[in-house]
């Protein structure tokens, strides 16, 4: 393990672990589960330490074991009791956990430990869809709520990604291509979040879909120019910031008139930002999830 610290408040707490701050302060006071860092103020702040034992005690507590019971274990019976009910059946939670504190720790052993223990129950899509999607959703709410930082995001991203490219490697090496529909993977203008869509990437080519995986912040001029290389695409891209709010039914608009329009090609959009897609447009479509996608086409 390294040796690197991280601060946080009360607040932090709540947000990486669910328990509400009032409930932290009550066990600290009753329990003495923690002992804080004190500023001038009187302000608390906790170590990485506290995180991974607050992260352990709520995965006990969940569990039905009794706060009571578990302020009198030592940090090891802790962690020996953790891995006692570990089973196929829990090991998604425990290990949103283990990624969270390896996020928070930069610690590239801890996050490629877990996933090997999670590996040896579970295929790469159950991976992802079981623990990678509810962290990379966790790690959304903890930016909303400045608990983040973008060092942290990019860590944890970065090792997540090797774990896709490696998954894709694998299929192309198989080089099994034997349905015929195009699909092209692209993000729009500015838009840099690529995991969802290095995830749909994966699903495709194992699929036996031949796919063009174009990657982040594509302009539109672009993506026309496809149409000189092939008959029919079915375009797929992932709105998470990406057109702005306010743009989305412009950049919608002019998609179906410089692409779609008088052409058998499809436009596929996931992502946070259509929910601001108000004007419908044909041969454009919009999933609120990846397996809809998936199971339609």
């Amino acid at each position: 393990m390294n040796n690197i610290k991280t601060s946080f408040s009360v607040k932090d707490l709540e947000n990486l672990s669910g328990i509400k701050a009032h409930t932290i302060r009550i066990w600290e006071k009753r329990y003495s589960i923690f002992s804080p860092d004190r500023n001038e103020n009187n302000i608390r702040s906790y170590n990485s330490e506290d995180l991974l034992k607050l992260l352990n005690i709520t995965f006990l507590n969940n569990f039905g074991y009794k706060i009571s019971k578990i302020s009198s274990l030592t940090m090891e019976d802790m962690n020996n009791l953790v891995k006692q009910i570990y089973s196929e059946k829990n090991s998604s939670s425990l290990a949103i956990s283990s990624f969270k504190y390896a996020m928070f720790n930069f610690d590239t052993k801890l996050f490629h430990e877990t996933y090997s223990q999670l590996a040896k129950t579970k295929s790469f899509e159950e991976i992802f869809y079981e623990v990678f999607i509810p962290l990379l959703d966790e790690i959304g709410m903890l930016w909303q709520t400045a608990t983040l930082k973008p060092i942290h995001e990019h860590f944890i991203s970065s090792l997540i990604r090797q774990k896709l490219y490696t998954a894709i490697e694998t299929i192309h090496q198989k080089e099994n291509y034997t349905r015929k529909k195009v699909f092209v993977l692209y993000l729009p203008l500015n838009e840099i979040h690529e995991l969802g869509l290095i995830f749909i990437n994966y699903l495709l080519l194992n699929k036996g879909y031949s796919t063009v995986y174009l990657g982040e912040s594509v302009p539109m001029e672009d993506l026309s120019d496809m149409k000189l290389y092939f008959e029919e695409i079915h375009f797929i891209s992932y709105f998470t910031i990406q057109p702005h709010a306010d743009d989305v039914n412009t950049y919608l608009h002019q998609f179906y008139q410089t692409i779609l329009k008088d052409t058998p090609n499809t436009l596929h959009v996931l992502g946070k930002q259509i929910e601001y897609a108000t004007d419908k447009q044909e041969k454009i479509a919009f999933y609120s999830e990846i397996q809809n996608l998936i199971l339609e086409l």
